[in-house]
């Protein structure tokens, strides 16, 4: 996909962010769209069905916390990636902000070119896999990398997609222990800044979704994904 082809919607209440955060994703070649609250975004994120959301949290009307959870329920929208964009960094505001559904978290100030970056290192994902390895079968569970869901028991379950990237991770080898770092660069990529909690909010997630004994902690070291004991 051309970079002038990729939508970017970017929703702030501060016009200073608006304007400097567009004008550098703009010399990039993106398309870039803009609203200054979470209910024009919700609105103009299903017009254009974007492929990345720059989301604030704090703002007017309504904010990012619940525009993130109102776009995951919209159908053209449940694989769009989003980002949030905020000032706050306390861990209670990322963990609530990925049990919305986003993808990553972005602390604001950040340079422009370090924005880009993440922005690039976001859209490295939407890379098209090929038919012949979009879907996986582990047990009574398949995997639909297309469509990013996941049938358990012939029950379908969608997940956002940070969530299906690390259960994907994860049951690309049952068994294997993956490394916290090794979760953090396949999931998150090596130019991404997360919290650590991050992939704790995220495997808590996927236990509620798909199973607790799926997934198994190895304390001090990181997760694994065991069909054997789920099944017993």
């Amino acid at each position: 996909m051309n970079t002038n082809d990729i939508k970017i919607l970017l929703v702030d209440d501060e016009p200073d962010i608006l304007e400097i955060v567009g004008y550098n994703l703009k010399s990039e070649g993106y398309q870039v769209f803009t609203a200054n609250n979470g209910a024009e975004g919700v609105k103009l994120a299903k017009k254009i069905t974007p492929h990345l959301i720059l989301l604030d949290i704090m703002m007017p009307e309504m904010d990012g916390i619940e525009a993130c959870e109102k776009i995951r329920k919209i159908k053209s929208l449940e694989n769009v990636i989003i980002s949030f964009l905020t000032a706050r960094g306390e861990d209670y505001s990322q963990v609530a902000g990925f049990d919305a559904g986003a993808d990553d978290y972005i602390t604001k100030p950040i340079k422009p070119k370090v924005l880009v970056s993440k922005v690039k290192s976001l859209l490295r994902r939407l890379k098209t896999e090929t038919a012949e390895d979009t879907t996986t079968k582990i047990g009574d569970i398949l995997i639909n990398r297309e469509e990013y869901v996941v049938f358990k028991a012939g029950k379908k379950i969608t997940l956002p997609r940070k969530e299906f990237e690390l259960f994907s991770l994860l049951t690309s080898k049952p068994g294997k222990v993956f490394k916290r770092e090794t979760i953090l660069d396949n999931v998150w990529g090596n130019e991404v800044v997360v919290g650590g909690r991050t992939i704790d909010v995220h495997i808590r997630k996927l236990r509620e979704k798909i199973g607790d004994d799926y997934f198994k902690t190895v304390k001090g070291v990181g997760y694994k994904f065991v069909l054997e004991s789920a099944e017993k």
